[in-house]
């Protein structure tokens, strides 16, 4: 029963389409023919079904509002990823928050964003008051053009679209590709949100198992072959959780497989300035013949100025600013491109993130140390970046540490909720820049 009100509630199921047969359904939930017409029952005796003697039976009525917490099998709402987002973004200003995916404000470039602001007094008019172009400001897009020129990747400003978010970003580009009912291959574990994303565009999810050098290539390889999925979302730099890096033979394999099997890669670089230096880039390989590329500045210059961008083909460039107009009407705030855009241009953020690299490869080593004496160890030392992904000790279960962090206001991020396969219960993402001495203490707490 909860089976199909989940494929009603996600919209698999329409107002008067006919459910799947009663053997074709047993054979799918691995029940007996007689458990499913029980349930076939018991929903028409709900007024949810309708049967037709000899026809089979069908959806009645009005479907209810679509509610993204039903769009998947129920978890403990301690490894739900949409519950998790929300104590992380709702959590009181002077809470401890080792499983949010972002930095503390005092570890941004604070005066030159006030600088930058100060800067918009003067600005024109039209730039206080007016929408934005459908592409966002040349003047950013052209620096970016920049910057992936850096990484080797060949673009022109028109191949660029600026957006409110890289979150934003990638709501377009599942807009623009994908179709209820397709299937997304991510990694497992993958960043939580992608999972939620995906889900509300009610596309099936297939996890591909990621390690130290990126996904596993024999089982991305079968889940081509069996699933054929419509796209590949993932981090090459800096994953998250994991925060491995891409290595050049299994970037190869992968963009091998992509092209043999008709497969768009969707690469979010949120993490890229963190790195020391460059990893891969499949961007780059591809050439953006295959390749979208999505990123923002959220996670090094400012979560509340938000603006993200898309690099892919000019073909798809043009698709995605006709939904960026008909879902925004224009592109980002220009007051937050404005602001963006003077940091970039005056050296502030060049400055910023030569002093943020050593600055969090400290606190990784610090971080690292203090949580091995509470017996909870990083799978793999990440080259950048403020992620550890650790194994708890003893096999403790995440979740159940996390909802006693919870009782002590304290937010973390379990193993699961970045686990398509639900493998990862005895895991846990630990933000090291919002590791302060209180945070352990409360942990020590948690895992006792």
């Amino acid at each position: 029963m909860a089976a199909i009100r989940r494929r009603m509630t996600s919209r698999m199921l329409a107002s008067g389409e006919k459910l799947p047969s009663i053997r074709a359904l047993a054979r799918e939930l691995h029940v007996s023919p007689s458990t499913v017409v029980e349930a076939y029952d018991r929903l028409v005796a709900e007024g949810a079904v309708r049967a037709r003697p000899g026809s089979g039976f069908y959806v009645a009525g009005s479907v209810a509002p679509f509610a993204l917490s039903e769009a998947a099998p129920r978890t403990d709402r301690a490894v739900d990823p949409l519950w998790v987002s929300r104590q992380s973004l709702d959590a009181p200003s002077d809470a401890l928050r080792p499983g949010c995916g972002w930095l503390p404000a005092d570890w941004m470039p604070q005066e030159a964003l006030r600088r930058a602001i100060r800067g918009l007094a003067k600005a024109p008019d039209a730039l206080l008051t007016d929408y934005g172009g459908s592409r966002g400001a040349l003047a950013l897009r052209q620096m970016l053009v920049r910057h992936c020129a850096a990484e080797g990747i060949a673009a022109g400003a028109d191949q660029v679209l600026l957006t409110a978010s890289g979150s934003q970003a990638l709501e377009l580009v599942c807009r623009f590709l994908l179709q209820p009912g397709d299937t997304v291959l991510v990694d497992d574990p993958c960043y939580f949100n992608f999972q939620a994303l995906l889900r509300a565009h009610r596309v099936k999810l297939v996890g591909v198992p990621y390690g130290a050098s990126g996904p596993d290539t024999d089982r991305f390889a079968e889940a081509l072959a069996t699933h054929r999925p419509r796209l590949y979302l993932t981090n090459s730099a800096l994953h998250n959780p994991t925060g491995a890096s891409l290595t050049f033979p299994v970037a190869h394999r992968l963009l091998t497989l992509a092209a043999a099997h008709d497969l768009t890669v969707v690469e979010d670089d949120i993490f890229a300035d963190l790195e020391p230096d460059p990893s891969p880039r499949l961007a780059a390989l591809d050439g953006l013949a295959r390749v979208i590329r999505v990123g923002s500045f959220s996670k090094t210059l400012s979560a509340s100025v938000r603006t993200g961008y898309v690099v892919a083909r000019r073909d798809w460039i043009e698709g995605l600013v006709d939904l960026q107009v008909a879902t925004s009407f224009g592109g980002p705030s220009p007051l937050a491109v404005e602001i963006v855009s003077r940091v970039l241009a005056d050296g502030s953020y060049r400055k910023h993130l030569a002093m943020l690299r050593p600055r969090l490869a400290r606190r990784r080593r610090e971080v690292a140390a203090r949580l091995a004496g509470l017996g909870v160890r990083p799978v793999l030392e990440p080259r950048g970046g403020f992620l550890l992904w650790c194994r708890l000790p003893e096999r403790r279960d995440g979740a159940a540490v996390a909802r006693r962090a919870l009782e002590e206001g304290m937010v973390l991020a379990p193993g699961n909720v970045f686990s398509v396969s639900q493998t990862a219960g005895d895991f846990m993402r630990f933000n090291v820049a919002q590791m302060g001495p209180d945070a352990f203490d409360s942990l020590a707490r948690a895992l006792a």
